[in-house]
């Protein structure tokens, strides 16, 4: 079992700056892929990025590409999503997620990838 805690989220202007953090407990020893997904009012959850355990492989949404970057604590089990640009689209709750590294990295753009989820953050962004 893996326990996900998220924090970070908050309120931020157009063109401003969020790091989440999500910080995993319980069978961190084993390797994990972290997702941060996100969702809108109104909308279905989606994909933002994903990182292995280890940091060397990571993958981020074309929407988010160049703005977001994925990484983790060298020490502490945690993983970080760090949000730069934002604009009022970005506006939504966002889980982090997790699952043991036995898929393709690719395969973890997918929700029903991932069997632990977080409660989520609230991110909101003004214009």
């Amino acid at each position: 079992q893996v326990q996900l805690v998220e924090s970070g989220g908050g309120l931020v202007q157009a063109g401003g700056s969020l790091r989440l953090s999500c910080a995993a407990s319980g069978r961190t020893s084993d390797n994990f892929y972290v997702g941060w997904f996100r969702q809108a009012p109104g909308k279905e959850r989606e994909f933002v990025a994903v990182l292995s355990w280890n940091g060397a492989r990571a993958l981020h949404a074309e929407s988010v590409q160049g703005r977001f970057t994925i990484s983790r604590d060298n020490i502490k089990p945690t993983i970080f999503l760090q949000m730069n640009n934002l604009n009022p689209d970005d506006t939504a709750v966002y889980y982090c997620a997790a699952e043991k590294e036995w898929n393709t990295i690719l395969n973890m753009r997918f929700q029903h990838s991932y069997s632990y989820w977080g409660q989520g953050t609230q991110v909101t962004v003004s214009s």
